[in-house]
């Protein structure tokens, strides 16, 4: 079949470049990350290359000239990693065009992608399901933080992934470090900030692949924040993300599969997939969980558009849950576009995965 890929692409070097034995004076902000979300060149390569071992892949940048590249092009199917770069809608932008011109293609549709990018929008849906997720309030001040809600508390840019403005000066302790920290979201980012109770157990990221009854959880993460730097928070900063953890020498903070007791274990898988399935995620996604002191989890993050970089230094969370469920990167592409085929009725294309090495 003809698959297109459809992506926004970065140059290499765009991440902010800093010294990974220590925060930097200054958190990075909305100019050095702009794009921290696309994708680079070698993840695009690989991603297609993958696609490429079953099927013919026309690579489409997601750019102003996308809608008639797409409608000349009617490809197949559309396997989806294109970001966006403008507005609450960017993750939207192409699955909604693509909708406009009937192609099917992976991953959500423009409404989960628009309601997850909305921290504030997913916690409330997830909380109107007794989805356990921390206390939350959407703020501009500090004087608008709602009574009964404690310190420590995070504070994120309520429309950003990829840790972007989540430094590691995001966690604060008393009002003036929140209202400081508001004040550096406004102005980077011109939005208001989602401000939640901080949660001081382990951190997990979980990887789900398919729909319906055939979700699969795949091999759990855990995030070990004992190896961050000296005197950086315990949290999973843009810093961790972006600078510390380099190629060259990557950082050993992730454990995978986690250590878990049997009970904990399914209590995190059963949240994931009841929150995946309230948002209406579709294909793949993956989830960020933390434990409360009682050792309860809590959703803090949903990612529709899971990152998949492609080499294991990369530290990318997605396909090391897969490699430790012994799915090799190009085998892990195939069955995100196995999931979308059969749920779209697309059966050849799962006949063909069959025959995979």
């Amino acid at each position: 079949m003809h698959i297109a890929l459809a992506f926004n692409m970065r140059e290499a070097q765009s991440i902010i470049d800093q010294p990974p034995s220590s925060a930097p004076e200054e958190p990075p902000g909305s100019n050095d990350d702009l794009y921290a979300e696309w994708d680079d060149p070698e993840t695009i390569q690989a991603v297609a290359d993958a696609l490429a071992l079953q099927h013919r892949v026309t690579l489409v940048n997601a750019d102003l000239d996308a809608f008639e590249k797409f409608r000349d092009l009617r490809p197949d199917l559309v396997f989806n990693i294109a970001e966006g770069l403008h507005g609450a809608s960017r993750e939207a932008q192409i699955p909604a065009l693509l909708d406009m011109l009937q192609i099917p293609y992976t991953g959500s549709d423009p409404t989960t992608l628009g309601i997850c990018l909305d921290k504030h929008r997913t916690k409330e849906i997830l909380s109107c399901h007794n989805v356990a997720t921390p206390r939350f309030a959407l703020l501009r001040h500090a004087s608008e933080l709602p009574a009964g809600m404690r310190y420590p508390l995070m504070v994120k840019p309520t429309l950003e992934g990829s840790s972007k403005g989540v430094t590691d000066k995001a966690l604060v302790q008393n009002v003036a470090e929140l209202q400081h920290q508001l004040d550096w979201v406004w102005t980077n980012y011109r939005q208001p900030a989602l401000v939640e109770e901080f949660l001081s157990g382990r951190e997990f990221t979980v990887a789900l692949l398919g729909n319906g009854d055939a979700v699969r959880v795949l091999p759990i993460v855990e995030i070990d924040f004992s190896t961050l730097p000296h005197g950086s928070n315990p949290i999973y900063s843009y810093e961790a993300k972006w600078i510390w953890d380099r190629e060259e020498d990557p950082l050993q903070i992730f454990s995978c599969p986690a250590q878990l007791d049997p009970m904990l274990q399914h209590a995190i898988e059963t949240l994931c997939i009841r929150a995946f399935r309230h948002l209406g995620c579709r294909d793949w996604s993956r989830i960020d969980v933390r434990l409360d002191d009682a050792g309860v989890p809590n959703i803090i993050e949903v990612n529709p558009l899971p990152g998949v970089l492609p080499r294991p230094e990369q530290n990318s969370c997605f396909p090391k849950a897969a490699r430790a469920a012994g799915l090799s990167y190009a085998r892990l592409i195939n069955e995100v576009l196995t999931a979308a085929c059969q749920r779209l009725g697309l059966e050849e294309i799962e006949h063909e995965r069959r025959c995979l090495l």
